[in-house]
């Protein structure tokens, strides 16, 4: 199957991908306004430790994309997304059944290695039918709808919070997993032939591994994707408490978070119809080089502004923190599969992999480090936005000398 025999509209096959895409910020951002209750419940006198929660989750994420990928290069994508959505719903049961914060979070580390199914083989499946910057575009269209999950995830799951308890809404995520996957496996045809599927081995995954980092412009996208992602989940983890416990909003955390995931949302937009011309780098560079800027100017905001003012200049913040994942992550990952489309989902693995255990590293003492003020995490993003933005000027001296190679 190519992109000219697809079976479906693009537009059918947008929504889907960015289904697929949506467990993800589904599973994190529905937890959100649970997290006080849950703490309550499984550790009363904690410290932030419901911040594991959502670090656990990511974490068995990173830890099961080492394999998804190069499993559908053996046995095609579709079978292992199913799979992956078996595992994911199994876990949700025992989330749902939890009595000790232990066994909620072994759940939901190993509900993340079910999910690392959908995200990687979705991309993989965007290669294996775009590329270059058509795939950077479909990709962009791709961010554009899964936007809109994080959007109202939090509002419905204090929604299902109101009308139940944090239990229910892992019963919602056994749903939607078993909904997306039948979309996939009723819709979607097979997108990798047998002759195409390569033999799975830790070898040659290994193998992998080393070709991806011998490649300069992989290792560096794989970096900076990997400081977006800290900043991202360490942002994710903490905003919650911000809006509790520095500015009593807690009550309106799901409306302010589902304005600004909307707003957001129109970054990767931006992104469809910027990157044809402007280029991939370029747009990642802006951006991270504005992500230093907002930091600057928010650290100044809480050291001269008062409570009220903070919390406005907080949430601009957050929203310009959002808007920079549409102009990047879906721009370093076409940069770093192009050359990569003979091992794509192998590659895919690796760089989701890798991106996201390094920002889970990055995030969970971000996370664990908030005194209830906002200024450790401002602090902490701004600078890992400055250690991209200079691993970005190196991967366009890289480019130039390949040029002129």
């Amino acid at each position: 199957m190519t992109k000219d025999n697809l079976p479906i509209t693009q537009v059918e096959f947008i929504a889907l991908c960015a289904m697929m895409f949506a467990t993800i910020a589904f599973s994190i951002d529905a937890m959100l306004p649970a997290l006080p209750q849950i703490a309550a419940e499984l550790s009363p006198g904690s410290h932030n430790t419901e911040t594991l929660i959502v670090m656990s989750f990511v974490l068995g994420m990173g830890v099961g994309t080492f394999f998804t990928g190069p499993l559908s290069d053996r046995f095609g994508r579709k079978p292992v997304l199913i799979s992956g959505a078996v595992i994911y719903t199994l876990c949700a049961f025992i989330g749902y059944q939890s009595q000790t914060l232990e066994w909620l979070l072994a759940a939901r580390l190993f509900q993340g290695m079910g999910a690392a199914g959908p995200r990687v083989v979705t991309l993989a499946i965007v290669r294996d039918l775009f590329s270059g910057r058509d795939m950077a575009r479909i990709m962009s269209f791709v961010m554009m709808v899964f936007i809109l999950v994080p959007a109202a995830a939090p509002l419905l799951g204090q929604f299902i919070i109101d009308f139940s308890s944090w239990r229910g809404i892992f019963i919602a995520f056994m749903l939607f997993s078993m909904v997306s996957v039948l979309w996939i496996g009723i819709r979607l045809p097979e997108p990798l032939p047998v002759e195409q599927r390569r033999p799975f081995s830790m070898a040659k995954l290994l193998a992998g591994l080393r070709e991806m980092w011998g490649i300069p412009a992989v290792r560096t996208s794989i970096l900076v994707q990997s400081l977006i992602m800290g900043s991202l989940f360490g942002l994710i983890g903490t905003v919650q408490l911000v809006y509790d416990q520095t500015y009593d909003r807690a009550a309106e955390f799901p409306y302010w978070f589902a304005g600004i995931a909307l707003a957001s949302g129109t970054a990767s937009l931006l992104n469809a119809k910027l990157v044809m011309n402007w280029g991939m780098r370029f747009l990642v560079t802006v951006a991270i080089a504005s992500k230093i800027f907002c930091a600057s100017i928010m650290v100044v905001a809480l050291t001269t502004l008062n409570t009220e003012m903070q919390f406005y200049a907080f949430a601009l913040w957050q929203l310009t923190v959002f808007f920079s994942v549409g102009l990047t992550i879906g721009n370093l990952n076409a940069m770093a599969m192009e050359p990569l489309g003979h091992m794509a989902g192998t590659a895919a693995s690796v760089m989701g992999a890798l991106s996201t255990i390094f920002g889970v590293i990055i995030a969970a003492p971000i996370s664990l480090a908030f005194d209830g003020t906002p200024l450790p995490l401002v602090m902490s993003i701004g600078a890992l936005a400055l250690v991209g933005f200079m691993l970005m000027l190196h991967m366009r001296r890289i480019e130039a000398r390949a040029v002129t190679a």
